[in-house]
């Protein structure tokens, strides 16, 4: 595993923490930055929803002190759009690390619209929304970077996309290795990603089916990839992180005690409110606190317990008390 450079950013070890609607906030990206997550890219933010000043999305692409590197992922299918958004970010005081195009989200209510894997059905497309985007961020010196799907569907197109895409100028490509009538099931076609690999030049990230350091191994060595993205993975497992830094340094891991779960839990929930304020921080804090405690012992009855609790400290008693029974 190796660091791989993009533009004045570092990805130690080649893994990235990929962009996940509703759960790579920067609640979790902190959290996941303090086990070794080195570089980390937001949810999806709307380049339409930007060009009309909407606060909501302007929070999501906001790049704050400490929380870098950071790469905003935008969605979209117009070039004109999708470029006026990349170059608004990349001139930003505070620009991110790298403007990443989504063109892998299989979610119902994106591709109807022409945005996320749908534009896997059309690499022309691909082509021209890359290079205006290209031609936004690069006299900032932000680099483009591009998520892509195997396909849309068996047709497995994603060396031909990510073709189109490093002609267009991007500088890296994520793959996710399955098409988006899969969208997370069955396993992920570790083929497809290597076809990648060997279709272009840039650096490819896989993505996909990593939950362990020995799975990031074992597509790297299976693909010849760069690195890797860890997306649900790393729900509720931010050490994942630290699993891989200590493998790629060859040293042994020892994975977090039941204790650390559910104090990590809680810092994670406390951030949250924090950021969110009570009402919203304790609704997504929810399931975050499932994501932690699952196979846990006793979590079931813990788990009911949050979903009633009304306020943040309601969940940490519950937790302390499932934490309790591993002294």
């Amino acid at each position: 595993m190796k660091d791989i450079r993009l533009g004045k950013a570092v990805i130690p070890n080649g893994v990235m923490l990929a962009p996940m609607a509703g759960a790579s906030d920067y609640a979790m990206r902190t959290v996941c930055r303090a086990h070794g997550a080195g570089y980390a890219v937001t949810e999806m933010v709307s380049a339409k929803a930007m060009m009309y000043g909407d606060r909501k999305t302007a929070a999501l692409a906001a790049v704050r002190d400490g929380d870098g590197p950071l790469a905003v992922q935008i969605f979209g299918h117009d070039p004109e759009t999708m470029a006026r958004a990349a170059g608004e970010l990349a001139a930003s005081a505070n620009a991110p690390a790298a403007i990443d195009i989504n063109m892998g989200c299989p979610a119902p209510k994106i591709v109807k619209n022409g945005d996320g894997a749908a534009l896997m059905k059309d690499t022309a497309l691909i082509g021209r929304i890359v290079s205006a985007c290209v031609r936004a961020a690069e006299p900032c010196g932000v680099p483009v970077t591009v998520k892509l799907r195997a396909g849309w569907n068996e047709c497995r197109n994603a060396p031909e996309a990510a073709r189109a895409a490093e002609a267009a100028g991007a500088a890296l490509i994520v793959i996710h290795g399955r098409t988006r009538e899969q969208m997370y099931a069955p396993p992920v076609d570790l083929a497809v990603i290597a076809d990648v690999k060997r279709a272009v030049g840039v650096p490819v990230v896989g993505n996909g089916d990593i939950v362990s350091a020995a799975d990031a191994a074992r597509m790297i060595d299976a693909t010849g990839c760069d690195g890797v993205a860890i997306g649900r993975g790393a729900l509720g497992n931010p050490w994942i992180f630290e699993e891989i830094g200590a493998f790629a340094r060859n040293e042994e891991y020892t994975m977090p005690t039941v204790r650390e779960r559910c104090l990590t839990a809680i810092s994670h929930a406390r951030l949250l409110v924090a950021d969110k304020g009570e009402r919203v921080g304790v609704f997504e804090a929810r399931k975050h606190f499932a994501w932690y405690i699952h196979g846990i012992e006793g979590a079931p009855a813990c788990r009911d317990r949050i979903m009633r609790s009304a306020t943040l400290a309601d969940m940490e008693t519950a937790v302390l008390e499932l934490a309790e029974r591993y002294e």
